[in-house]
Parts: C-alpha cells; structure tokens; sequence
C-alpha cells in the first residue's frame, strides 16, 4: 500500500522536485540535475566555451537555482529558467576572459583574422536567442534543446527524452518555430541575422 509520501517520491514533474530539493531532498536535487544538466551544458558549448569553463558554467547554473530556489514562478518552465541562466553565466565567461585577454596582450598586435564586431554581434544573436527560447512553453522548450544540440539524437531518444510520441515530435517542432520565429522577429531578429 503506497502512502502519499512514497506516491510524491516517484513524482518526477519539475514542480515537485522543485518541491522536495527546496527541502533538501537530495534525490530529488539528483533527478533535477540528471534531467536538465545535459541543456546546461549544451548551452555553455553553444558559446564554444573550454571544456573546464563549460563546467564552471554548469556549476555557476546549479549555484543559482539553490540562491533562487524559492523564486521561480512556473517550475514548470525551469528548462527556460536554466537555459537564460546558463546563457548569462556563459556571457559572464567571456567578459571575463576578454577582459583578461586586454591586460594580458594589450602591448600584442590584434589578430586580423579575428572579427571583434562579428564576435560580438553573434554573442548578442545568440542571447536574444536564448531569451526568446526561454519564453516558449516549457514542453516547446525541451523538445527544441533536445532535437537541436550538438549530438543528434535518434526520434525514440528524443520521444523519450522529452515524454512524448514520436507522432507528436514532429507537429509540436514545427509550432514551436513558428512561436519562436515570430518571438525573434518581435525582437527585430529576422533568419539572416541567425
């Protein structure tokens, strides 16, 4: 006979392991880090980060949940939450490595290959990006991250991945670009800006 307190313990629904970590349940911190470590990594690369600072990224993201724990409004939406995390903790890396990288070699001569302007446009593309993917419905979210990081994955993967049919993967795809085109267009980002 299963009590309520067991029935809670199975529940994996972000809302409720928001819950039990908020708590201190360290299963549930456990399952809340398995199901959603892998976005924040993906992140981090996205910004072609070093391995260790993709780690530094990953950490800084969790950090942040533990001091922001009691303030998410729609646990539900905590892929978008820790996907703008993680893309500011990212953007947080590379101020800071530029900003040593001036000190360090201001007596050096700047790389031609190397466009400053471009580099820069791109981190800011890729943070209104970001943003605007934040702001889809949590299941549009997840399917988005999983379908396009950088290891494809198989459809049963990705069905499993994000707990829907394969029939549905497809459908819920193409509107979740529809929503996220238009959102980056309300931004003034059209698809030769990405």
């Amino acid at each position: 006979m299963s009590t309520v307190t067991d029935l809670a313990a199975t529940d994996g629904s972000t809302t409720t392991l928001l819950e039990r970590a908020g708590k201190g349940d360290q299963l549930a911190w456990r399952q809340l880090i398995d199901k959603y470590d892998g976005l924040v990594r993906w992140v981090a690369r996205s910004f072609r980060l070093q391995s260790t600072d993709v780690h530094d990224v990953a950490q800084t993201t969790w950090l942040r949940l533990v001091q922001h724990l009691q303030t998410i409004r729609d646990p539900e939406r905590l892929a978008g939450w820790l996907a703008v995390t993680a893309t500011r903790e990212s953007l947080s890396v590379l101020r800071r490595a530029a900003a040593h990288d001036l000190t360090e070699t201001a007596d050096q001569i700047p790389d031609p290959a190397v466009d400053l302007e471009s580099s820069a446009a791109d981190r800011d593309t890729a943070r209104t990006l970001w943003a605007a993917v934040s702001e889809l419905p949590s299941r549009q979210q997840v399917l988005l991250l999983t379908l396009f990081r950088e290891e494809v994955s198989p459809y049963t993967e990705v069905s499993t991945r994000c707990s829907m049919p394969i029939g549905s993967i497809g459908p819920t795809r193409a509107r979740a670009l529809v929503h996220l085109r238009r959102k980056l267009e309300e931004r003034g980002l059209g698809s030769a800006d990405l």
